[in-house]
């Protein structure tokens, strides 16, 4: 069962691909007249990246950090009908369903670590530490997946956090782990308060905010897992290891301070 945190529109046109991102996202319009960058369930990491993307992303928007609005989209074989590209008509038909779809930012450019303005350390901080909890690896100098948009920044693309999902044999075990990729985060240099963001952001993560989230996963989305015997047991793994990293955030909170120090 879905709830309704997201809302759910249905693509009525395939504008355009967007070719720089692995999994061949493209721009769409949907039947409530906006336009989102939609992510498909056929691509090549499946329902788990969109299950990343709605996890992180309503965790980021918990948190106050700015993310783009999501939304379910309802998608039909017939949509993108007249693409000549055959990469991506195998890309739609196997994508007939439920996908995810993004705000799509439209004139958005790239955020560079060197040009202004940049976030407050409170806000880099907020971000590193967000990262780390989710086990986000991209917002790297090679691949920063932030965005500047009328001046403010923006946060996209978390289809590779939660990688714990990819393998579940000691799930328990490595929400309790630091995070490495903090050191290579692009805006560590930035986040000089991690210690003052901590418990405020914690103490947001309530077990009710984490079960509301989980609950929003479609249920096509689930119940593939041979570790699990059904679909609420698979739902409710996702927010046992939520809760437990939140519960640990001691061990990669002082991983990025340590990254911090050494910088």
């Amino acid at each position: 069962m879905t709830t309704q945190l997201l809302k759910t529109v249905t693509a009525v046109r395939y504008l355009t691909p967007l070719r720089e991102g692995g999994s061949l996202p493209a721009v769409v319009e949907a039947d409530d007249g906006e336009l989102y960058v939609m992510k498909f369930r056929g691509a090549g990491q499946g329902p788990r990246a969109l299950i990343a993307e709605l996890v992180a992303g309503e965790i980021g928007r918990a948190l106050g950090l700015p993310t783009p609005k999501l939304v379910l989209i309802e998608m039909d074989g017939s949509l993108g009908r007249s693409e000549p590209d055959p990469e991506i008509q195998d890309l739609l038909r196997a994508s007939v369903g439920l996908n995810l779809g993004m705000r799509f930012l439209s004139g958005a450019l790239a955020f560079n670590p060197l040009a202004k303005p940049r976030p407050d350390s409170r806000l880099a901080s907020s971000i590193v530490w967000f990262d780390a909890y989710v086990t986000n690896v991209d917002r790297t100098p090679r691949n920063v997946n932030m965005l500047i948009w009328e001046r403010d920044l923006w946060l996209i693309d978390h289809g590779a956090a939660l990688y714990f999902h990819h393998d579940w044999d000691d799930y328990l075990a490595r929400s309790r782990t630091p995070f490495a990729f903090t050191r290579q985060h692009v805006l560590l240099p930035l986040a000089t308060d991690l210690h003052a963001v901590d418990e405020p952001l914690r103490a947001q993560l309530t077990d009710d905010l984490l079960w509301t989230i989980v609950a929003a996963i479609p249920a096509a989305w689930l119940g593939d897992e041979a570790s699990f015997a059904n679909i609420d047991a698979h739902r409710r793994a996702y927010f046992d290891y939520l809760r437990s990293r939140r519960e640990a955030a001691d061990i990669f909170v002082k991983e990025a301070i340590d990254a911090s120090e050494h910088l």
